[in-house]
């Protein structure tokens, strides 16, 4: 876990987080426990820190619960998180298959439109070799129209 960041700009650049997790529902507790240890030297707003942690977990459940089917016990979850001088970034790779979403109504299938309302940024890249989404949020002080 990071441990030393400097002052660069209006932001503050953390050492980046790296965590290859397996592709189990019980590892979401202990990510979401790190993720705000992680952030907590940014002084993030409580609200825009637990729109990131929850950003973030829904992006790892969707991993978990879509990408690998039938599960295997190799299955993974790669999340990278980083700071830049205006703004954090955290992706969440899975290496499983994209399943397109049917677009019937049903009580579920909201997660990619939450995490777009929490975030300033969301982007979704899938191929052949899995599944990356890439979240994006500003940092206090950054400038209008950041990231």
């Amino acid at each position: 876990m990071a441990e030393s960041a400097e002052t660069v700009g209006q932001g503050l650049l953390l050492e980046p987080l790296h965590r290859v997790l397996p592709a189990q529902a019980l590892q979401l507790a202990p990510l979401r426990r790190e993720m705000l240890r992680w952030l907590e030297p940014l002084a993030l707003s409580e609200d825009a820190e637990d729109d990131l942690v929850l950003a973030v977990n829904e992006a790892a459940s969707n991993c978990i619960e879509h990408a690998y089917r039938p599960a295997t016990v190799g299955d993974t979850v790669d999340i990278r998180c980083w700071t830049e001088p205006h703004a954090v970034f955290v992706e969440i790779v899975d290496h499983g298959r994209w399943r397109t979403p049917t677009g019937e109504p049903t009580r579920r299938g909201r997660g990619i439109v939450m995490m777009q309302r929490l975030m300033a940024s969301v982007e979704i890249h899938h191929d052949t070799g899995g599944t990356r989404v890439l979240l994006c949020q500003a940092l206090p002080g950054s400038p209008a129209g950041t990231p």
